[in-house]
């Protein structure tokens, strides 16, 4: 077994920060390298359809085991980022035009791959007026004209600086869940996510379910960062005020030793004891593991969401 190591020549923008120590990571979070023929399959339609995915971008530690099952998460409108948030693996820098072509090539690598459920994530586009909703919009036609009963998820970016009315050219797609995800409690976004504004990611996913209430909503957090219990249940508190439906909390991997240092390795207990707390908040689905991230085992999640509303309506 060894762990997944992305090298820090990726990230010329963080050379001016101060190395962080990488700590040993606990066993519970060790995965063993991708060599499966599936894995190398899906690899080779990410390749021909020259589509990128958050699953390499990220350095998920999820990839061996999703790509084998002939799962993966489809990253939109290039590799390079506007933003430069301290925890993340993806390049920032000035990205490339838009490819027109993309929304097919994406819909045909989904159905080559026979998705029954697909998660749809972008880099942020702060360079184009309307953030990239427009894109992601085209992407989500594409993939029902080609794969009808494939249900899809998408990962946006926050559209902070666009104009409040491109949300709902989103929406009006009709994405199955919409996920945006708060990464970590407030205090320390000037620290982690300085390009965004915690309150306007808490209010774009409220804005969806005032649009749609049909979409399910969906938003995740990585603990270890440096945050506190009494913290993350305010971030829960939060997101239930939001009316967000499923709630996914996973461990903070550091990168590189350019990247947020990890101040705790969470104990999967202490997970379990999250999960637990969510659920009794009220969320319809919850997944907090160690290895927890926003599209792992995604499709299985969303069956189980679709059941948990028909349960909850079916008791109203």
């Amino acid at each position: 077994m060894r762990d997944l190591k992305i090298p820090d020549q990726r990230h010329p923008e963080k050379a001016h920060r101060p190395d962080n120590a990488q700590p040993k990571k606990p066993d519970w979070i060790r995965v063993k390298a991708p060599t499966s023929k599936e894995y190398a399959e899906t690899r080779k339609i990410m390749r021909d359809n020259r589509l990128v995915t958050v699953c390499e971008e990220a350095g998920c530690p999820n990839v061996g085991e999703c790509w084998s099952q002939g799962h993966a998460t489809m990253m939109i409108m290039g590799d390079i980022c506007t933003r430069g948030c301290t925890f993340c693996n993806i390049a920032t820098g000035r990205p490339e035009t838009l490819d027109a072509f993309e929304p097919g090539r994406v819909a045909h690598a989904v159905e080559k791959l026979g998705l029954k459920h697909v998660v749809i994530t972008s880099v942020d586009r702060d360079d184009l007026k309307d953030g990239g909703a427009d894109h992601f919009a085209q992407t989500i036609r594409a993939i029902r004209h080609r794969s009808p009963d494939t249900t899809i998820e998408i990962l946006t970016p926050d559209f902070l600086k666009c104009d409040p009315s491109v949300l709902e050219t989103v929406v009006e797609a009709k994405p199955d869940v919409f996920n945006h995800n708060l990464e970590t409690v407030p205090g320390l976004y000037p620290e982690v996510r300085p390009g965004a504004r915690y309150f306007h990611s808490l209010r774009l996913l409220q804005r969806v379910k005032e649009l749609d209430p049909t979409i399910f909503t969906k938003s995740g957090i990585m603990v270890g960062l440096g945050e506190e219990r009494p913290q993350v249940m305010q971030v829960m508190d939060d997101m239930r005020a939001a009316d967000i439906d499923f709630l996914t909390v996973g461990q903070y991997l550091q990168p590189t030793p350019k990247h947020h240092a990890v101040a705790k390795f969470i104990h999967p207990d202490e997970f379990a004891s999250y999960e637990k707390a969510a659920y009794g908040k009220g969320f319809l689905m919850v997944s907090a593991t160690p290895l927890t991230r926003s599209s792992y085992h995604a499709g299985d999640d969303f069956a189980r969401l679709r059941t948990a509303r028909l349960k909850k309506l079916g008791q109203a």
